[in-house]
């Protein structure tokens, strides 16, 4: 009677030691356990680190704090200006209350994954394909907003959100890239229409100068002659100003006349 005594005694130590155990959860540093006691949440939420629950009476739900990082799938939008687009984004969010995250949405992970494609949808329709191609941080900056805002009552903080990639129709890239290639030819002919107007301004100097020194149409010449000279050509043709030659022609008519002057004396 003693033996089952004792045996009944190591039975119900066994047991409890069992219960015991099957209460034990640890907690990561990242974690936090959502307790629900018959039904009922216990606050505040346990972690981290080693905590016990009683067994078959409370239930615990893990929930990371960590930043989640969810792809937004690619969503069919019809801009402002009625350009069909095909977008998707990445969202940043984390869970800032745990018992929220439980109690007030079934799932939210999904919900706000769904809530980001409406959003998506509906902020980017609003927006011209210009400001959309141009002014992307604004846009990410509204879609954080407005997606923080109705995820604010779940307990969930979205910290960023970005958008990727923009597929447009090919009809509208290459409408893009003649645009681009006649902005590109517009300022092309701007700087050297503005070169031009420069160059005509120091001609305008210079001839300024020179009418005002004729010596430096000579120095203007002989450089130039340099320059030639430099060159390995095999025949060189020198320009001459015929000024050079009128003070010989000069005295070559004063010359004859003088002779003329004679003959008829």
């Amino acid at each position: 009677m003693e033996a089952l005594t004792v045996k009944g005694i190591y039975i119900a130590i066994g047991v409890v030691v069992v219960l015991f155990m099957s209460g034990i959860r640890i907690l990561n540093e990242y974690e936090r356990g959502v307790v629900f006691r018959l039904g009922r949440v216990i606050r505040p939420p346990k972690g981290p680190g080693l905590i016990w629950i009683i067994p078959f009476i409370d239930r615990m739900v893990r929930i990371s704090t960590r930043i989640v990082t969810a792809d937004v799938p690619p969503q069919d939008v019809i801009t402002k200006d009625n350009v069909s687009v095909k977008v998707n984004a990445v969202l940043y969010f984390r869970v800032m209350e745990p018992i929220k995250a439980v109690i007030e949405v079934e799932n939210y992970l999904y919900a706000t994954s769904q809530f980001a494609q409406t959003t998506l949808r509906s902020v980017l329709g609003q927006s011209e394909l210009d400001d959309l191609l141009a002014e992307r941080e604004k846009i990410n900056r509204r879609l954080q907003e407005i997606i923080d805002l109705h995820t604010d009552p779940w307990g969930v903080k979205v910290t960023a959100v970005e958008v990727k990639h923009i597929d447009l129709p090919e009809e509208m890239r290459r409408a893009i890239a003649r645009q681009a290639e006649a902005e590109r030819e517009r300022r092309g002919k701007v700087i050297a229409a503005e070169g031009e107007y420069q160059a005509s301004q120091k001609l305008k100097d210079a001839a300024e100068v020179m009418g005002r020194e004729p010596l430096t149409i000579q120095l203007r010449y002989l450089q130039t002659l340099v320059e030639i000279a430099a060159e390995k050509n095999s025949t060189t043709l020198f320009p001459i100003p015929i000024d050079l030659f009128l003070p010989i022609l000069d005295k070559y008519r004063y010359r004859v006349e003088k002779t003329d002057e004679k003959k008829e004396t």
